[in-house]
């Protein structure tokens, strides 16, 4: 219930700042923008003891409301390994953290109108982690070749061990830059912190470090 309401407001409140902004910016035409980015997420605090470096993607949309403020509907998705010393501890071969994403992130531009432009990013919204314990396996399936005939083929695969998935409220800040011409698309390098609300005082915490393209 908690968390349903917590995502109900963020929506509620991105909605507010598109109409807000296009109240705002009347005299300048607002314009849909576009991200998409890859890159490396590096565990922090208590979460980099038992995990390893990851990555990451993310894609969003949004609006930009003028040349300093716009408002972005996010999606991303991270893998982050467990490491060696607590998989031992745990007792399983393999296993990772796959963080899942959707958040509401306003974005401010500075020295916008330039080649190169910086900006501050950050908002909240619905994270969905699952933890996997693995192991190595082989799975066997049925091939066919018109002069041998039927024959079965063995292929490397992932056994699931053991997983739980649970969905939690977050938030996030951070930082980075674009370099393009004005008006097109730009090149982007961007790390961000991320902080997922696990309960009783407990979080996750990890540092997304993406490039990409914003248009």
């Amino acid at each position: 219930m908690f968390i349903k309401r917590y995502f109900n407001r963020l929506l509620v409140l991105g909605t507010a700042s598109l109409l807000c902004g296009g109240i705002l910016s009347a005299q300048e035409a607002s314009r849909f923008a576009f991200s998409a980015g890859v890159g490396f997420t590096q565990p922090v605090g208590n979460a980099g003891r038992y995990l390893d470096t990851g990555w990451n993607l993310t894609g969003g949309a949004g609006m930009n409301f003028n040349r300093q403020f716009s408002t972005m509907l996010e999606v991303g998705y991270t893998h982050l390994g467990i490491n060696e010393s607590s998989l031992a501890s745990a007792g399983f071969p393999g296993g990772g953290l796959n963080v899942f994403s959707a958040t509401v992130d306003p974005v401010y531009r500075m020295n916008a109108g330039h080649r190169v432009e910086g900006y501050v990013i950050g908002g909240g919204g619905l994270y969905h982690v699952t933890r996997e314990f693995t192991q190595p396996s082989a799975a066997t399936f049925t091939n066919y070749n018109p002069f041998f005939g039927f024959y079965n083929v063995i292929v490397p695969t992932t056994q699931i061990l053991d997983s739980y998935t649970i969905n939690k409220p977050g938030l996030n800040v951070g930082a980075g830059f674009t370099v393009g011409t004005r008006g097109r698309g730009k090149f982007f390098a961007e790390a961000r912190y991320n902080r997922i609300f696990t309960g009783n005082d407990r979080h996750i915490d990890y540092v997304p470090v993406s490039f990409g393209f914003r248009w």
